[in-house]
């Protein structure tokens, strides 16, 4: 049976991950090592200091720990320290909120989980269910419920048996998907990840500026064709394939080098 890792960044008791793995047992042996708790926003950090493992129970023998550490930490020690292998996959999720655009590729730890992930060569997958306005995340874990999530845990399930069956698609190492609201399951959109940057998200407090709400409007439109674009025009639900891979412009260094050689 196929290994399945599971990582999330809203914590061990969040709703959305306890509907994934529910849905992902059917395809194989699934194991969770994720964030005790919330670590949005954290992208693929490590951490310095010391992380600690507890063995926490999500029901009907599925191994689960929880770590004090980042989601990228949690892919590490599983591969290294719990797994001492491989997955098969990794799925990342189910993300309560969205994670759209190069921002928030950057910044999600959810995302952050599939970079760690792709990086050592295994499969990815995130899934975000794309509420339009977040306030607290744990006060949002509990506003959803597992019927808002189903369709996004369906779409995980249905990708995560596509990829076990038949790999990853070519040169494609991360597949994002975002799920809106009241969304529809012929309503899906093949998508280039949006370069916009974020609006102000910053509100002015005493001394200061804070994060105090997470909103869609603070996001960009998109260009049409572009995850952001497909979710805030139309309501569709986002597929999009990510290449790990960062151009380097050699050609463009030849005057520099010169500068530099002088």
């Amino acid at each position: 049976m196929p290994t399945i890792l599971v990582i999330n960044d809203d914590g061990i008791n969040s709703i959305g991950l306890f509907t994934l793995v529910n849905q992902l047992k059917k395809l194989g042996e699934v194991i969770v090592v994720t964030p005790r708790n919330e670590k949005s926003g954290i992208g693929k950090a490590i951490s310095i200091g010391q992380v600690n493992i507890t063995k926490a129970s999500l029901g009907e023998g599925i191994p689960a720990y929880g770590t004090t550490g980042t989601p990228a930490d949690s892919f590490l020690i599983a591969v290294n320290k719990i797994l001492d292998r491989k997955p098969d996959l990794l799925v990342s999720g189910i993300n309560i909120g969205p994670n759209l655009g190069i921002d928030d590729l950057l910044t999600s730890g959810t995302v952050g989980a599939t970079f760690e992930a792709a990086i050592h060569n295994v499969p990815a997958i995130a899934v975000s269910y794309c509420i339009s306005k977040l306030t607290s995340k744990i006060v949002d874990n509990q506003k959803v419920s597992i019927n808002d999530l189903e369709l996004a845990a369906n779409l995980a399930y249905k990708s995560a048996k596509h990829v076990l069956e038949y790999g990853m698609p070519p040169n494609v190492d991360i597949i994002s998907i975002n799920v809106p609201e009241n969304a529809s399951n012929k309503k899906i959109m093949l998508t280039k990840l949006c370069y916009d940057g974020y609006h102000d998200i910053h509100t002015e407090v005493k001394d200061g500026y804070k994060i105090i709400n997470w909103d869609l409007r603070h996001y960009p439109d998109g260009d049409p064709g572009t995850d952001l674009y497909a979710i805030k025009n139309g309501n569709y639900i986002s597929v999009t394939p990510i290449k790990l891979e960062f151009f380097h412009n050699m050609q463009a260094m030849k005057d520099l080098m010169d500068s530099l050689s002088v």
